[in-house]
């Protein structure tokens, strides 16, 4: 009998037989015609970067369409935004369709069996980290599915996350999750206070993502105009590798965590774009010190938080002015 692997994988169902690409080693895989590919398939239907997989904590598998022009399919439905996959889901690229599995983990039996020792090293891997968390979600996304055509909507959709994937890759850190149309990205610091350096990368990333978005409302005819809005919020966190030793996946727990994301949605009800923690706002006065009144204070009402918090929020025309004048007037 034919040995099957017993790791996540995807079948390539070809004349000459099945071609198994392994998703091991990494945590993003990406997949296209194009040669610089994880997974290169000669398909002239499919983009050259047509979509990626991404392992996120826990284990789960997200596909991602990269703004394809022929889209993505999972199980015959198109997808705009990212997915999770499950055991068995046929994913579909241009006129070629691959099998997804990520086998079950040991039984229970099993797992007794494992020493003890084991979970002891794993638990000993979540340390307490001081670190920035951004959430960036895009706004009115439920009300632009309905008035967007699917195939225009993915592109737009999935060209923005990759170009989010890519800009906060490039400012030192990665998407730790995708939640529907929002991305979760956080930034480790190197000492016991976040540096001015490593402040002014977070927010370099958050105007460049404003750029991008921007961008696409040039490129697609849109019924409104796209627009984004950003929590950031610092502190210390359980951070952890939550993967397997030859594929980790680092992750942050705890209240940092869940604030930033309360901060997002508090934009909403300020009417600004940015929203930032009072920890934030006082590791980013080093870098804005020239501007001081660059964000304006607000007590806000956050979810699931009993007294007012205070937080400091501007605007991206606002924060772009600052960067423009700071690269010219370093």
């Amino acid at each position: 009998m034919a040995n099957f692997p017993t790791t996540p994988h995807l079948v390539l169902r070809t004349e000459a037989g099945n071609r198994y690409l392994p998703l091991v080693g990494s945590n993003c895989w990406t997949i296209g015609r194009s040669e610089d590919n994880n997974f290169a398939i000669s398909d002239r239907w499919i983009s050259r970067t047509h979509a990626m997989l991404q392992c996120m904590d826990g284990g789960e598998f997200y596909l991602i369409d990269l703004g394809s022009r022929n889209g993505s399919f999972i199980n015959g439905r198109r997808v705009s935004i990212p997915v999770i996959l499950h055991n068995g889901d046929r994913l579909t690229f241009g006129q070629t369709e691959l099998e997804f599995y990520s086998p079950s983990p040991a039984s229970e039996d099993e797992s007794e069996e494992l020493d003890s020792q084991d979970f002891t090293v794993t638990a000993a891997l979540h340390v307490r980290r001081l670190i920035s968390v951004m959430v960036v979600d895009i706004r009115n996304f439920t009300v632009l599915t309905r008035q967007l055509d699917e195939k225009i909507l993915s592109e737009v959709i999935g060209t923005w996350f990759r170009r989010a994937g890519n800009i906060i890759r490039d400012r030192g850190s990665w998407v730790d999750k995708y939640i529907g149309d929002a991305v979760m990205a956080v930034w480790f610091h190197s000492t016991e206070k976040a540096t001015n350096e490593e402040v002014l990368r977070i927010f370099q990333a958050l105007n460049s993502l404003h750029e991008a978005t921007v961008e696409l409302n040039d490129r697609y005819p849109l019924p409104f105009p796209l627009r984004i809005g950003a929590g950031l919020n610092t502190g210390y966190a359980m951070v952890g590798n939550t993967g397997s030793g030859d594929r980790p996946d680092y992750t942050a727990l705890g209240d940092t965590v869940n604030s930033a994301f309360r901060l997002e949605s508090a934009t909403k009800e300020i009417g600004l774009d940015i929203a930032l923690g009072e920890s934030t706002y006082q590791y980013a006065s080093g870098v804005f010190s020239d501007r001081p009144s660059l964000f304006e204070q607000y007590n806000v009402h956050l979810k699931g938080y009993e007294k007012p918090t205070i937080t400091y929020a501007c605007s991206f025309e606002t924060l772009d002015a600052f960067l423009r004048s700071n690269a010219q007037n370093p």
